[in-house]
């Protein structure tokens, strides 16, 4: 079921707010992926910072999809002026 959120939420660019442990989360969710235990990990932008942080599934609880606050993926473009 959380794959399902996660999913939707990455295809439609939707913010998401979890609880991760005690903390709530606020993300701009980017991909899911296994991390090198075999751990299920989402990987996401976290709200008013430009910093890329994994999160493990096991650790997360009672997910809510922002629908009203889409977001554009940041990229990080190097350019080089020669």
């Amino acid at each position: 079921m959380k794959s399902q959120i996660f999913t939707s939420a990455i295809y439609n660019r939707f913010k998401i707010k979890f609880l991760y442990g005690l903390q709530e989360v606020v993300l701009d969710p980017y991909f899911l992926s296994y991390d090198k235990n075999g751990q299920k990990v989402i990987y996401g932008k976290t709200y008013l910072s430009n910093e890329i942080k994994k999160y493990e599934f096991a650790r997360i609880a009672n997910i809510k999809i922002l629908d009203r606050n889409r977001f554009s993926p940041v990229l990080p473009i190097a350019s080089r002026i020669n």
